[in-house]
């Protein structure tokens, strides 16, 4: 599927009147956003998901086959898969109907309150338990930073010119010289960034899009002390945090630089195909920036 693909809501209707006819009668809503997945809101407690980009189908398998479980000792709503859509003569891949999880994305409503950072540690200590052994993995998430060496110096590409990027790379280097995680691999969600998260008045009110979900070192996502917390709260969040230390902490801290480098080049780049590309992903990715290289 090309990047610029797109659907109808004729074809949603369809597709559910085809596989659920059961809830085809729900009002069906445009949703705006989305990145792999287009989505509509399927009355008030549903959504839609179909993919519209080449990874997107396998994405949505993880997440049919591992978030339900998962989510049931999860402390923060999830979009969780409560039906499957099968490929058909109507429509050639899978897609999903989840639960909706209501508020908005923190790339346009951002955290603010600093007890998030209690809220964040406490749905990391519950899904960064050990994974199984058939549990997915990634090329890009979970594993040690030696292995991203290429991606971060291409990535330090759009703040050449700032006054950040020596601090960048220091941090960078000290992630990478830092004790590799020697733990089992433990679940992750793998892509914590501000779209990915919801927000109701200040408040962290939900975690979105699991499609990424893998095992691996957990500094992937306690990377998000700096990509979704307000500033000064980082420290609060690692104590509150259990059985992590400094190696992991500077392990974060480099994911963390990483993460915010990809936000700012999607953001100033956009996305052919997608109107007006991420704009809301620049300012994101430049606040997360200058929280990771802050003193603490």
């Amino acid at each position: 599927m090309a990047v610029e693909f797109g659907f109808e809501q004729e074809l949603v209707r369809a597709l559910l009147i085809e596989q659920h006819p059961d809830l085809a009668d729900l009002e069906l809503r445009d949703v705006a956003g989305g990145w792999d997945n287009q989505q509509w809101r399927l009355g008030t407690e549903l959504a839609v998901r179909m993919p519209r980009t080449e990874r997107a189908p396998a994405l949505l398998r993880t997440e049919q086959k591992w978030l339900p479980a998962l989510a049931e000792r999860l402390p923060l709503p999830t979009p969780t898969p409560v039906r499957v859509g099968e490929p058909s003569a109507l429509f050639e891949h899978t897609w999903t109907i989840t639960r909706w999880v209501e508020g908005e994305p923190a790339d346009r409503a951002p955290i603010t309150r600093a007890d998030a950072a209690d809220t964040l540690a406490g749905f990391l200590t519950a899904l960064h338990r050990r994974a199984p052994a058939d549990a997915p993995t990634s090329p890009t998430r979970g594993i040690p930073l030696a292995g991203l060496r290429d991606g971060f110096s291409s990535a330090l590409h759009v703040v050449a010119d700032d006054a950040s990027a020596d601090a960048a790379r220091e941090t960078w280097e000290k992630a990478v010289a830092a004790p590799a995680w020697h733990g089992p691999p433990t679940w992750l969600h793998g892509d914590l960034h501000p779209a990915n998260v919801v927000t109701r008045g200040g408040a962290l009110a939900g975690v979105i899009d699991f499609g990424d979900m893998c095992a691996g070192d957990p500094a992937t996502d306690l990377s998000a002390a700096w990509i979704l917390l307000p500033a000064g709260t980082a420290r609060r969040f690692f104590e509150t945090c259990t059985d992590v230390d400094e190696a992991t902490i500077a392990r974060a801290r480099g994911w963390a630089v990483l993460r915010a480098l990809h936000l700012i080049s999607i953001g100033r780049n956009g996305r052919l195909g997608l109107p007006g590309g991420k704009p809301t992903w620049e300012p994101a990715g430049r606040a997360a920036l200058a929280r990771a290289l802050a003193v603490d």
